[in-house]
């Protein structure tokens, strides 16, 4: 007897040229930039490099405390916000979950609204805030920015996964005596698990390499983003750039993978 994969209809060799055309041109600037981190040249770009060498590299890491300064402030903030978004974004997601109210669909619509928006929107409407209330601008603005888009991430994931929990395993353990708390333990949390995780490790993604809003709360202050974009005007500085761009390509990119793959995981069970 066939299997089901089997019986699945094969992609064409169409589909197939056309799905790597698609994921070269998407990937072609990574790449280039990945090369162009180990050039000889400093202002001017030739292809192919005239020579390699991991030089860059070393000034980088050696050379640029105000690397390391931006790089230290964008781990901060993602993980701050990370956590607001975890607690919060969960807390919201059984509230809309498991009660039905007066304007439930509003406040869904709310939470989901700061990333459905433009970045610029976003920035400006709490930079505005911000003003309107007095407070100064600092690591603790661009956390509460960063939070506010981050949550979604969280939120998303954590109200998908309870939408397919059965709520008779909930019934039946509190039927068999548990506790809110042990049943919350035992019974759901099991069950999220994987999808808080997933959506911690999506918005510490969202939340590292983000520039757009960070502009607008950041005041004074520089996440390796806005690092990376005061550095483009200056010629020389190019190939240590890109390597900075290839460190913040990394980092971003492994909780992506991670998400990815505890996603994938649970879909197969």
């Amino acid at each position: 007897m066939r299997s089901d994969t089997a019986l699945e209809p094969r992609a064409g060799w169409g589909l197939k040229i056309a799905t790597g055309a698609g994921l070269l041109f998407l990937n072609f600037p990574v790449v280039v930039i990945i090369l162009y981190t180990f050039t000889t040249e400093t202002s001017a770009f030739t292809f192919p490099p005239p020579g390699l060498t991991f030089e860059w590299y070393g000034k980088l890491l050696a050379e640029r405390p105000d690397f390391w300064r931006a790089l230290g402030l964008s781990l901060q903030v993602a993980i701050a916000a990370t956590t607001v978004a975890m607690i919060l974004g969960s807390l919201i997601a059984f509230a809309v979950h498991r009660r039905s109210f007066f304007g439930k669909d509003v406040i869904s619509l709310l939470v989901v609204l700061p990333i459905a928006l433009p970045g610029i929107v976003t920035g400006i409407a709490l930079r505005s805030s911000i003003v309107i209330f007095g407070v100064e601008f600092s690591i603790w603005t661009i956390m509460i920015g960063h939070a506010t888009f981050c949550i979604v991430t969280v939120y998303n994931n954590v109200i998908a996964r309870l939408r397919r929990t059965q709520h008779s395993q909930i019934e039946a353990s509190m039927d068999l005596g548990a506790s809110a708390f042990q049943t919350f333990r035992y019974v759901i949390f099991p069950n999220i698990a994987t999808a808080l995780l997933a959506g911690g490790l999506l918005a510490f993604a969202l939340s590292f390499d983000e520039i757009i809003v960070t502009t607008f709360t950041a005041g004074q202050q520089q996440t390796l983003p806005i690092w990376i974009f005061n550095q483009l005007p200056r010629p020389r500085d190019r190939p240590v750039t890109n390597v900075a761009a290839v460190i913040v390509i990394a980092i971003t990119f492994i909780p992506i993978l991670l998400a990815y793959r505890f996603t994938n995981r649970v879909s197969e069970t």
